[in-house]
Formats: structure tokens, sequence, C-alpha cells
């Protein structure tokens, strides 16, 4: 039973992400690797950097990580990698966060939006293959809200059409994915190139901008590294066209502390939502999120589906007020599709018929999920919640 001083103790405010709660109980380590990093003098590529790249290596079960400046450019460093010409088609799906299409379109490419799984929002295998044509190059799947996209299913397909696939891991880092044989992979290592983000908001998130490449092929690992510095093999050598991107050593050094829990932080998500699952099962119209048999859902969002047949958008619009009158944050990831998206109009991808996605753009909401949570902040998320449909 709670002593009358507990009960006096007010609930922590309830953010989307509480990275400032995570600090804290990781702060005597992150300091003093900050610190180290100060008197070393080594800003960039330093020793920091080196170390944790060989740690997520190691973590990832794969030969090479290739640390870069953010998510984005983890993409787009990969897709200049792959020789992709202007006018080669790169499919992805229009239900993601834009930084996944912006690139294909800014490398002079063409982007070919697919329909995804309305159950795991990740990319549908089955619409994935009529879609291809002979000017598709590459493939981008993405590993949405932290669940695996179907990847044997999209391996298999690449595979029977000569086509690259450049894994989409900015929400997923962690996350497992089984193959019908039992074998088991991180996501992000399982195509010919996989990409992350370290966006503060991310699982694994730095306390400013990173990014970083993983790769198995030691050819393409070269390249990645030369890409990503100028194109240099070496200093003042610049072979091949590049760009400046780089994890300064002070993110890398609080990233090493972090990689030490990430599963430990994977696992708090995981029973945040296990806790949102059980308020919310058998409701009529919440559809709590699936977990696919092939992924451990590592739960970079949780993200609920609101279904109330053509009142659906309404219904989330004001749930959303709802829940911002009692200081409870939620997101719509994402509103506005990429097949939807301005930039993309002279592509034509706009007249494209995509019901699949148009229909979760109007019913998905994410709740907070992170992990410092507690059970006080999910008994009042969930009552609101419960509470704002009896109204």
């Amino acid at each position: 039973m709670l002593t009358e001083t507990m009960q006096n103790i007010p609930m922590r405010p309830v953010q989307m992400v509480d990275t400032k709660t995570q600090y804290q109980k990781i702060k005597s380590e992150v300091d003093s690797a900050v610190i180290q990093v100060m008197e070393s003098s080594a800003f960039i590529n330093g020793k920091a950097v080196h170390d944790f790249a060989g740690r997520l290596s190691d973590y990832l079960k794969i030969k090479h990580v290739i640390p870069c400046a953010n998510g984005t450019d983890a993409l787009q460093i990969a897709m200049m990698a792959l020789d992709l010409q202007p006018g080669d088609e790169v499919i992805t799906p229009s239900f993601t966060y834009i930084a996944t299409t912006e690139v294909i379109a800014l490398l002079r490419l063409t982007p070919v939006f697919v329909e995804v799984d309305p159950k795991t929002f990740c990319i549908d295998p089955s619409e994935l293959k009529k879609v291809i044509t002979p000017k598709t190059k590459a493939i981008v799947p993405v590993h949405l809200y932290g669940q695996a996209a179907p990847m044997e299913e999209i391996m298999n397909i690449a595979r029977s059409h000569n086509l690259y696939v450049i894994e989409d891991n900015a929400q997923a880092i962690g996350c497992d994915y089984t193959f019908s044989d039992g074998k088991k992979k991180k996501t992000g290592t399982i195509g010919q190139i996989g990409a992350t983000s370290f966006y503060p908001s991310k699982n694994l998130g730095a306390f400013g901008d990173g990014g970083a490449m993983f790769t198995d092929d030691d050819d393409l690992a070269g390249k990645l590294k030369m890409i990503a510095n100028h194109g240099q093999s070496r200093r003042y050598y610049h072979d091949i066209v590049g760009c400046n991107s780089r994890l300064d050593s002070v993110q890398a050094a609080i990233l090493d502390i972090k990689l030490k829990h990430l599963d430990e932080y994977n696992a708090a998500r995981r029973k945040a939502a296990a806790y949102y699952d059980k308020a919310f099962a058998g409701h009529p119209k919440i559809q709590a999120p699936l977990r696919a048999p092939y992924s451990n859902h590592v739960f970079h969002q949780y993200t609920l589906l609101i279904e109330d047949g053509d009142n659906s958008a309404q219904m989330r619009f004001k749930l959303n007020e709802y829940l911002a009158g009692h200081n409870i944050p939620s997101m719509i990831y994402y509103p506005v599709p990429g097949h939807r998206q301005k930039m993309f109009e002279h592509f034509a991808v706009n007249t494209v018929a995509m019901p699949v996605t148009d229909w979760l753009t109007e019913r998905v909401i994410s709740l907070p999920i992170h992990t410092e949570l507690d059970e006080e902040q999910l008994q009042f998320i969930t009552s609101k919640v419960l509470e704002f449909f009896k109204s």
C-alpha cells in the first residue's frame, strides 16, 4: 500500500519521448565518455567513432558499420554506392517518413511507390511484384514503427529480378527478423546495405544528429566510406564524387554508452506496448499494433488504428485534441503519404491509386512510448483514451 507521502508525489508529465530521464540514469557514464573526448581533442573520426562502429558491428553481427552524419545521408550514400543512374526506378512505400523517398528524387532517380500491409504497415510483397519494371534497380523496404518488413519474401523477389535492397532501419534498430528456417538476423543486415538514424528520439538515439550504414560486402563498405568522406581513397586523392558526412566523436561516445543498454531499452518499450495492448484489447474502435510472427517488434512508435467507418479521420482528430487537453501528447505518423506530396508532382505519382495507404493516413495515431514510461503514466494515458470513446 502506498504511503501518504508517496501518494502525494505528482505524476511525472507525460512526454512523447523522455530523453532527459533516460540520460539521468546513465549520466555518470555519458559524462565521463564525453569528457574523455574533450580531453583527447579528437572530435572528428576519433577513437570514439571507431570504437562505436566496431561495437555496433559486433552487436549487429555484420562486418562493416560506416558512421555518417544522419539517417538521410545514410540512405543517399547507399544509393550513390550502388551506382544507380538518373531515371532508374527505386521502389519504396509511400507510407513512411519523407527522407526515405526524398533522397531518391534528390539523386534524380525515379521513386515508385508501393502499397503496405494494412496490419503491419510495411511493404506488401504481393503489391511489390506488381510495380517492378525493366527500369527497376532497387527496393527500399522500411521497418516502420519498429516492426520488421517481410524481408524473406522481399529478398526472394529482389534476387529473382536482380535488384538491390537497401533497408531503411531508422525505426527498428535491435529488431530481430526470423526466417522460415528459424535463422535470425538483425534488421538492417539482410539486404545489400542497411541504413539507420541516431536522431535523439530513436531507440538508439544520440544527443544530436547521426547515422550509419551496414554491409557485409567489403567492396561496398570501401565505397560507402569513400563517398562519406569526399570520395577520397586517401587524403587529397578523390576518386569519385562524394559528400561530407561524418558522425562526430562526442555523439559516437554517447551512442557507445547507450548501445550497451539497447536491448534493455527495447524490452522497456515492449513492456509499455503490452500494457497498452491489454488496456485496448477487444475495443471495437481501437486496433492495437500487430506483431508479425517473423518480427520481435521494438516499438519505436506505438501506433493505433482508429476505426469508425467514414468518421474515422474526424474521430482520430478529436482523440488527438482530447488527449492534448489532458496534457497527453500524441502524433500522427504520417498524415500526408509520399505519393500525395507536392515535391513529387512531376513524377505524376499523385495519380497512382493507393487505397491502403490513404486509408491508413486517415486512421493512425501514435501514443507516447519510450524507455521511461511508468505504470502510473500508462494507466493515465489508457484511461483517457478509453474515456474519450465513452464520451
